[in-house]
């Protein structure tokens, strides 16, 4: 019921469109998202401005994030987003957060350790930036372990 008393029924949604991270270097921070989450750059949906034709934003597709990711080149911004984590991508698993784990250290790709969090286990990543990206398991642990929330990775 709103204030005036009528019921308001909530418009459908159809699920996230796209995910944006603000940039300081267009090319570098592709580099890292193609290490980091094999993703695809798709040049066809490359932002320009309409005033000059600047390129200002590169679409990416990841597998199995269900959406595509923008990275906008916006220095000032990315510097005020250091260190914020904005999304975190589940993962199945404790055993397959150990093999991001593994995988990210052989490709020497910025990470926390394996914290655990109140419901689950997390891996934070850094990007050039320091945009932070968590994986997070699905599975979840017992009221025994408690939430890691002095682990320096979990401080901004």
């Amino acid at each position: 019921m709103t204030s005036s008393g009528y019921n308001v029924t909530t418009p459908l949604l159809m699920g996230i469109h796209h995910i944006k991270f603000a940039v300081t270097d267009l090319d570098r921070s592709l580099r890292f998202y193609e290490a980091f989450l094999g993703a695809k750059r798709i040049p066809e949906a490359d932002h320009k401005r309409t005033d000059d034709g600047s390129l200002y934003a590169y679409i990416l597709e990841v597998q199995g994030l269900g959406c595509p990711l923008e990275l906008q080149l916006h220095p000032e911004q990315a510097k005020r987003h250091r260190r914020f984590d904005p999304l975190t991508i589940a993962v199945k698993d404790r055993q397959g957060l150990e093999a991001w784990d593994d995988l990210l250290t052989e490709k020497n790709i910025r990470h926390s350790p394996i914290i655990t969090a109140v419901q689950g286990w997390l891996i934070l990543v850094e990007d050039p930036d320091q945009n932070r990206v968590g994986l997070q398991t699905l599975e979840k642990h017992g009221p025994e372990l408690k939430p890691d929330e002095d682990n320096e990775w979990r401080k901004s």
